[in-house]
């Protein structure tokens, strides 16, 4: 792992790419993802650590279960909107890059270079830091550790991951097939124990209780909306790896549909099953939600193999953001529009090696500066969704020029209806939070504005590059 990243910060000093000893024709990605596994990764991100996290601060906000219950419903419908806007952006643009590729196209370069500088920066490399401490609090459920063990054994998940997908995605596929199915079968267990083993005169769900949030009722709704949210984002990434599908234009729509209805039938059902169990102020009281239900129903023996369940659950989101995020770094390098050396594809293991080292590299440095799971949520999703207004708006652009028409694509139903209203909403949403936390919301804005001597500097050097070649 450190030849690598020192190989990697050698070569962003050159700006030119490594040795190696290219073939008469460069590698490609290989398309092996079938629907299964594409909807595997989109489960596998998005059910990660925020379904086990969020519950808390959502019933410091809220006064009632109801509230709570039609706040969640609400959500995924939103979430379904989305899901199927990328299911169109997807099948119309059927190439490795995701929402790159949706706003290069539509916008231009500046605003896809832009993207993908964010998600370098904030919206992809927090995260996976932040789940690795997540990963490694549930570990010391078995082991206590020093504040530096948990340092160096966050920095080992990561680089663990790291090695996992630079060599094959038919490894990291593996993975998050395999993680997958071990978190929805796991909660699902305890869905099914909650429902069943707990008497209904015992439920609390009727519980109700003043609210605790400091944002005031219209601010409270809105924290709770972007804590939800940042439990439901990951459709979005499906589009990184369209270009190793193996029939993206089918497997694309039908692996959000898919992966749609498992995540929302889980959270609901999940939710129920938490505030039955400690009810609305037992939830406020612990910010391991899921531990203390399955402690109430089976003990310590539940409680770790809950341990176990999140464990999987946050490294098998950590993987498919590694499987998706580096593919956007790689499309924007293949454009011209990041350092060279980043489109490169793996002689042997086929894999977009040195954007995945990019990927995992910053991350690491994310963890040791900033090393917090809670401060990153929301700003987080303030950022994403800015780009998922852009790349709603990039829908009707790329939908006017009749854009990827010449083959077989998804339509969403309901144009322009539907997506306009999901536009409306976005703004709305990225509106409150600018204007009731400000502060941090410029801050947030900071890490994507900072791309801009970046872009300067890119956009500058392809234009010299062009006129010396003529």
């Amino acid at each position: 792992m450190a030849y690598f990243m020192v190989q990697l910060i050698l070569a962003a000093m050159m700006d030119k790419p490594l040795d190696s000893k290219p073939g008469p024709t460069p590698p490609k990605l290989r398309r092996v993802l079938t629907t299964l596994d594409t909807s595997a990764i989109l489960i596998g991100i998005t059910i990660g650590a925020g379904i086990f996290a969020v519950p808390q601060q959502i019933a410091l906000n809220m006064t009632s279960f109801s509230q709570i219950f039609w706040l969640w419903a609400g959500c995924s419908i939103f979430a379904f909107i989305g899901y199927l806007i990328y299911a169109e952006l997807g099948t119309r643009l059927p190439i490795t890059g995701g929402e790159y590729i949706y706003i290069h196209q539509a916008f231009g370069p500046l605003a896809g270079f832009l993207f993908g500088w964010a998600q370098v920066f904030i919206i992809r490399s927090s995260p996976m830091a932040s789940l690795s401490l997540v990963t490694v609090a549930y570990f010391e459920f078995f082991v206590d550790l020093l504040p530096w063990q948990e340092t160096v054994l966050a920095l080992c998940i990561i680089a663990a991951l790291c090695y996992l997908n630079y060599s094959g995605i038919q490894h990291a596929k593996t993975y998050q097939n395999f993680s997958t199915i071990v978190k929805v079968a796991g909660l699902l267990i305890l869905i099914a124990i909650g429902l069943i083993a707990l008497p209904e005169s015992e439920s609390k769900l009727a519980e109700t209780a003043a609210s605790q949030g400091r944002l005031g009722f219209t601010g409270n709704i809105a924290d709770s909306i972007l804590l939800i949210l940042f439990t439901m984002v990951g459709w979005e990434r499906l589009g990184y790896a369209a270009g190793e599908m193996k029939n993206p234009n089918r497997s694309l729509p039908r692996a959000l549909l898919l992966g749609f209805l498992v995540i929302f039938t889980v959270y609901i059902t999940v939710n129920v099953v938490y505030h039955s169990v400690l009810g609305l102020e037992g939830i406020r009281e612990t910010n391991r939600v899921g531990a203390e239900v399955a402690t109430v129903l089976l003990g310590s023996i539940g409680a770790g193999t809950f341990a176990i369940l999140v464990m999987i659950s946050a490294t098998g989101s950590m993987n498919g953001t590694i499987i998706a995020a580096p593919r956007v770094y790689y499309a924007m390098a293949k454009n011209g529009l990041f350092f060279r050396w980043l489109n490169y594809v793996h002689p042997k293991y086929l894999t977009p090696s040195r954007a995945i080292l990019l990927q995992c590299g910053w991350g690491a440095v994310i963890l040791l500066v900033r090393g917090s799971f809670e401060s990153i949520v929301t700003g987080m999703v303030f950022v994403i969704l800015i780009f998922y207004a852009v790349s709603t708006a990039a829908l009707f652009v790329l939908r006017h020029r009749k854009t990827g028409e010449d083959h077989e694509i998804f339509k969403i139903p309901g144009f322009p209806v539907l997506p306009a209203l999901y536009l409306f909403l976005l703004l709305g949403l990225i509106l409150v939070r600018g204007i009731l936390d400000w502060q941090n919301s410029l801050i947030d804005l900071s890490f994507v504005l900072s791309g801009l001597p970046a872009a300067a500097y890119f956009f500058w050097k392809r234009r010299a590059n062009m006129q010396t070649s003529t």
